[in-house]
């Protein structure tokens, strides 16, 4: 699941959308609180995936979702679903919802969906029980086994090529035309752009900054980790703010590796980071500039080091989502911004 890539690689062991126009037309077609607005001419649709294609023959109205964040996208769009996947990383009072759905859910009223609980895998049992008409998943690592067993239960749409590197705009693009709201889909995109501008327009000493997002585990410096260009974080820090890439990204850009570590004898190979940003606490900037090797990184010599607290939801919005956008964009822009503002 997508919580367990957000721990295991970079963190180790220890790692109301703004759209007007769509929420009204969704409450106005979707006034059975959560109902999907869709018109039925809209089907049958058809998704390409990396498993081939899905094609969903009727407007669906049972709408489950697994893996990080695809619930958000018929949320945004005025649909509760019947199921999805429970937040377990970066939830602030452990219901297992992140604040951004919480808000979104109180919204629109009806049933609260079912939580999936994904940690040790998919419970297929518990998304069987929604009784779905269509299950997504454009945001995931869905194997070709996970895959099948799904379809099982109702038509899936996996995620387009890289396993958990899909962009948040196509996630939204693939979702939206699986639910017939093809167009309200676009709009939602276009509508997150002009947030994402927005808020880089308040933080504009961040225009043209090469952040790097890392991870450094504090017991442990003979390395450091990064994400890479196929990783969603710095991937929206490009493509929708963009900023571009500090050198050793660029140079793996092309790799489906969504993290990769460098020895610390070969910091300077990060010479070029103007952010150097990671999850953690204020102690460990201390701790890696009184380290001799990572030390001599200018970034972190000079202070130019963002703590996101680990495990907290202005953490989990660094992944960007339909939500969390809104949610929170300027308030991790802040704090990506606040080491050049020194």
């Amino acid at each position: 699941m997508r919580t367990s890539r957000l721990i295991a690689a970079g963190v180790a062991a220890a790692l109301a959308v703004g759209l007007t126009a769509c929420a009204t037309s969704s409450s106005d077609a979707g006034s059975d609180a959560g109902g999907n607005p869709a018109d039925d001419s809209a089907f049958p649709v058809t998704i390409e995936h990396v498993y081939g294609e899905t094609t969903i023959e009727s407007k669906p109205e049972r709408v489950a979702t697994i893996a990080w964040a695809n619930h958000e996208v018929p949320l945004a769009l005025g649909i509760v679903p019947v199921g999805m996947s429970k937040a377990t990383w970066g939830d602030d009072d452990d219901n297992g919802i992140l604040p951004w759905v919480e808000e979104k859910l109180d919204e629109l009223g009806g049933d609260e969906p079912v939580l999936f609980d994904e940690s040790d895998g998919i419970d297929y049992e518990a998304v069987a029980d929604t009784q779905p008409d269509v299950i997504l998943a454009s945001y995931s690592g869905l194997t070709q086994e996970e895959y099948d067993t799904l379809s099982k239960i109702a038509p899936v749409v996996a995620y387009p090529d890289v396993a958990w590197g899909t962009p948040v705009d196509e996630m939204i693009e693939m979702n939206s035309k699986a639910l017939g709201l093809e167009a309200e889909g676009d709009a939602l995109v276009e509508q997150l752009q002009s947030d994402a501008d927005a808020a880089l327009e308040e933080h504009s000493i961040l225009k043209d900054k090469k952040v790097l997002f890392a991870y450094v585990d504090p017991t442990d410096l003979s390395q450091v980790g990064y994400y890479t260009a196929a990783d969603t974080r710095p991937g929206y820090l490009h493509d929708n703010l963009g900023l571009p890439f500090p050198s050793i990204v660029e140079e793996n850009a092309d790799s489906q590796e969504f993290y990769l570590t460098v020895s610390a004898e070969e910091a300077d190979k990060f010479s070029d980071v103007d952010v150097f940003v990671t999850y953690g606490d204020d102690s460990l900037i201390a701790t890696l500039q009184a380290d001799p090797l990572l030390s001599k990184i200018p970034a972190i010599a000079e202070g130019r080091i963002a703590i996101l607290p680990d495990a907290t939801p202005i953490a989990a919005s660094a992944n960007p989502s339909p939500l969390s956008i809104p949610w929170g964009l300027s308030d991790y822009l802040a704090i990506l911004a606040a080491p050049l503002e020194k």
